[in-house]
């Protein structure tokens, strides 16, 4: 940097060549006046002004003033080299290939080792063999969660613990949304580059469930690659989909582009559904609970010591969702089989010889009666509840339907009432969407265990679909109606 001379040496005080840059820059224009052609040595000069007819009547707010620059003062002036703005670093995303693989193993290892970690431990404990018949079985098991039938020599084993394949599920949601981070793709709202995240992980997951088919078959399981491969694929492209579309911000594109009735309805057919679930696991958890003593009874049978039994419950708690589900086609009337020829329901028990595992403590000795048809009317609560929630979210937008009323308090009746013809087609269109996914968790819940007696577990899925369909629909238009009709009252 370049010192003038009536500066100390050394000095670079930044404040200071600031200063003195600011009263050299001066914005000029222009004058078109007659002026000496040369000022008189030694004489100051002073700003002029143009006279009123000498301008070409600019506005006033342009007008400048002018001064005379000397040359040789300027190259005495100290003077700095201002650093033109920084573009911001760019950031290296990784490839999507290389994320995709990242993301899909780092899911496979978190659902796959507590599944081996829990079978290799009873397994050690009882002396049946080393590491690698754990990790063996571990992987039978692990596959088993993802739907994929285990051919034994008692037949095939076909009835997925859906505790399990939830947490496979949560994972591949993850993976997605990690990928969507890794490529960029963060909040863009793009609908493709969220499937195409999707499709990767769900294309890595089914390598994944090629390599586990071939190393689980031949020694003494029976299992198809081909089956393996499509149900890993299947199971990865729709559980990394929710993460993509959530982490790209994509539901929020699909959701401007779908009609409002499509929408609401949906939405709301999501949430009767699961309520239904949820009271099918509550009145399952309550009756396991009263029927302990019987449970207690079961595990101690066995005769396997305490990792033993430790691995009886935990393979029970593995399949605590299916029985969540089995329950709620209970509550809504079809019921469920446990066995060929054998049904399950309200007004009809016909049982042979159960499996024998504590959830069966459980199961009912006979039809209820009258007093326990009215089991038939929690079903319809969850309807109407989801009704509720309905026309809550009508009436306050993308407001939690649940905490609306508190929080607006007596300035709630003041919002305006949505259209009779919305809340009708949304509470309508409600009941197939749960119909659909109560149909889809009924054969997900269900399967074989082995070829005999035990080949028909599970509810029938058409049955459990219609039925809830109906209910849904029926409920909902009466829970939304109820809700308007008392807000008014």
């Amino acid at each position: 940097m370049s010192r003038t001379t009536d500066r100390t040496g050394g000095s670079e005080d930044p404040f200071a060549v600031a200063e003195s840059l600011q009263s050299v820059v001066r914005d000029t224009a222009a004058v078109e006046r007659q002026r000496p052609a040369e000022a008189p040595e030694g004489q100051h000069t002073e700003a002029i002004r143009p006279d009123e007819q000498d301008r070409d009547t600019p506005p006033e707010e342009d007008r400048r003033d002018t001064v005379v620059v000397d040359d040789a003062m300027l190259g005495r002036r100290e003077t700095v080299r201002v650093p033109t703005q920084r573009r911001p670093p760019q950031v290296k995303r990784a490839p999507l290939l290389v994320a995709a693989l990242f993301a899909t193993v780092w899911a496979t290892l978190l659902t796959y080792l507590p599944v081996a970690a829990v079978i290799g431990l009873a397994r050690t404990l009882e002396g049946a063999g080393g590491l690698t018949g754990a990790a063996h079985a571990g992987l039978a098991g692990w596959l088993l969660g993802h739907g994929v039938p285990i051919g034994t020599s008692i037949g095939p084993l076909a009835l997925a613990p859906l505790l399990l394949t939830v947490l496979i599920v949560w994972r591949l949601n993850r993976a997605g949304l990690h990928v969507t981070r890794a490529i960029g793709a963060r909040h863009s709202g793009s609908v493709p580059r969220a499937l195409l995240a999707a499709v990767a992980v769900g294309s890595a997951y089914t390598l994944v469930g090629v390599l586990a088919a071939e190393l689980t078959d031949g020694r003494g399981t029976e299992i198809s690659t081909g089956r393996a491969a499509s149900h890993f694929f299947v199971l990865g492209v729709l559980g990394a989909l929710v993460g993509a579309l959530r982490g790209t911000g994509a539901v929020a594109t699909i959701a401007r582009r779908t009609p409002p009735f499509l929408r609401h309805g949906i939405r709301t057919g999501l949430v009767a559904a699961f309520l239904i679930v949820g009271a099918g696991a509550v009145i399952g958890g309550l009756a396991v609970a009263l029927g302990g003593a019987q449970a207690a009874e079961i595990i101690a049978n066995y005769q396997t010591g305490v990792a033993g039994q430790a691995g009886i419950t935990l393979i029970s708690i593995g399949y605590a969702v299916n029985a969540s589900i089995w329950v709620a086609a209970y509550l809504l009337g079809p019921g469920f089989a446990l066995g060929v020829d054998t049904i399950v329901r309200l007004t009809e028990v016909t049982l042979g010889a159960p499996p024998m595992l504590p959830l069966i403590a459980g199961l009912p000795e006979g039809p209820m009666g009258a007093a326990g048809t009215t089991l038939l009317a929690l079903p319809v609560i969850a309807g109407a509840v989801a009704g509720w929630t309905l026309t809550q979210r009508l009436r306050f937008g993308r407001d939690s339907a649940w905490r609306a009323t508190r929080r607006k308090g007596k300035n709630a009746a003041a919002d305006p009432e949505p259209s009779w013809l919305l809340v009708v087609t949304s509470s309508l269109f409600a009941g197939p969407v749960a119909g659909l996914l109560m149909a889809v968790l009924a054969w997900a819940s269900g399967g074989a265990l082995g070829s005999g007696r035990l080949s028909d577990i599970g509810p029938d899925p058409l049955q459990t679909g219609i039925v809830a369909a109906i209910v849904v629909a029926v409920s909902v238009s009466l829970g939304a109606a109820a809700t308007r009709a008392f807000r008014r009252g």
